[in-house]
């Protein structure tokens, strides 16, 4: 602004200078030359009076998301002004413009060399987000000492940001961060950013190395630590003037071939483990399906034979209760021929004694005998008895003929 302002002041005095000497150079020519009419110098004046106003630059805008340095050179007054808008700055008042938040980025254009604990190098990638001071008297010592912030940038928050990252590798073997160490690089590195950098001891150390078996030189680096056991720091302007790590990231390492060819042999052996895994896993499985199968199968087997010999234990308790059932009606049939014989007999001995005649008496037992032998004829005889058969004789049947056989000896022998 105050460059715009000295141009206007400059064209509007070169103006009125000029017109007068122009008009009197003219004043014989057929055509004058009058730059500006006498009754519009006015506007001249105030282009001058507003070049002024902008060369002592009384005010100052300050943007949002930015703070301003201000300085008064007229009674040497400095301030930062942190609201957005206008402010009274001072006629000629120096000023200076710092962003409330500063980027520091290493991209795949301008990366970081790092070494790992275990000699080996990458190049990793990093973005870091640095909050200014929010108080007035560190951010102008700040400016003191830096004077802008693209000289901040250069001259302490990149060196630092890149210090840090390496001192951050150097904790760690580069097998650690490819297997899962990512995080506590992000840890450390942030840490340092925000409290100031380790101080470090290094310890040499012969070990073999298990992907080549080759004897490497390892170096062991660890945190110098005080008797209390905290980490000895050192401080930087960071720490100084409260600038602040608001963010902290490390997205990209880039390892040398000799470490890619160790992560390949890793993965490879992981997925051999994982693929040897999986087929045990199955053979467990089928082995416990085939056993689960015949397991099922003699269940199966057993459940049929005890249904058979349920079947047959119930055809057995069928065929006795049935053998039972005939042998009880047999016995009542022939307790009924015997109690009718007795009734009979009873019956011909009282005819007997009331005096039958030799004939008569012939004749009944004659008759008793043929009543005995029509029974008898009745029944069917076996020439083998078989039990349980549908088509061959009870053995019930046999017990009746002996009821009668004895019946009819018994009315024999009642009669004589």
């Amino acid at each position: 602004m105050n460059g715009l302002g000295i141009l206007i002041i400059i064209i509007s005095v070169a103006l009125i200078i000029a017109d007068p000497i122009l008009e009197r150079l003219s004043s014989n020519w057929k055509t004058k030359i009058d730059l500006i009419n006498d009754n519009r110098k006015w506007i001249l004046y105030t282009l001058i009076g507003l070049g002024l106003l902008m060369t002592v630059n009384p005010f100052v805008h300050n943007s949002a998301g930015e703070r301003t340095y201000v300085q008064d050179p007229i009674v040497g007054i400095e301030k930062i002004i942190f609201e957005p808008g206008y402010s009274w700055g001072g006629f000629f008042a120096r000023t200076e413009t710092y962003p409330d938040v500063m980027s520091t980025t290493f991209d795949s254009e301008s990366t970081v060399a790092i070494r790992f604990n275990d000699a080996t190098q990458a190049t990793a990638q990093a973005n870091v987000r640095w909050a200014l001071p929010k108080d007035e008297h560190s951010m102008i010592e700040l400016h003191k000492s830096y004077r802008s912030a693209e000289q901040l940038a250069s001259r302490t928050l990149e060196p630092y940001a890149k210090e840090c990252l390496a001192f951050s590798a150097q904790l760690m073997e580069s097998e650690t961060h490819y297997s899962g160490g990512q995080s506590k690089l992000k840890e450390d590195f942030r840490d340092q950013l925000l409290s100031g950098q380790y101080v470090l001891e290094t310890k040499i150390e012969y070990v073999r190395d298990t992907f080549t078996k080759e004897k490497v030189k390892i170096t062991d680096t660890n945190i110098r630590r005080d008797v209390d056991g905290s980490p000895i720091r050192i401080p930087s302007d960071v720490q100084t003037y409260g600038i602040e790590a608001v963010f902290a990231a490390v997205p990209h390492v880039d390892y040398e071939p000799i470490v890619d060819e160790k992560l390949q042999a890793k993965i490879d052996q992981s997925t051999r483990e994982s693929i040897a895994k999986q087929e045990l896993i199955t053979a467990q499985q089928q082995a416990l399906t085939e056993k689960a199968k015949g397991e099922q199968l003699i269940a199966k087997t057993r459940a049929e034979e005890e249904a058979s010999k349920l079947q047959a234990v119930i055809q057995a308790e069928k065929a006795k209760l049935v053998a039972k059932e005939e042998a009880d009606q047999a016995k009542f049939i022939a307790d009924k021929i015997e109690e009718e014989g007795r009734a009979e007999a009873a019956k011909n001995m009282a005819l007997v004694k009331a005096g039958l005649t030799p004939q008569e008496k012939a004749e009944w037992e004659y008759k008793t005998k043929v009543d005995v032998a029509r029974e008898l004829a009745k029944v069917q005889v076996p020439s083998m008895v078989v039990g349980g058969g549908a088509n061959g004789s009870s053995p019930m049947d046999a017990i009746g003929i002996k009821f009668l056989l004895e019946i009819n000896e018994k009315l024999a022998n009642a009669n004589n």
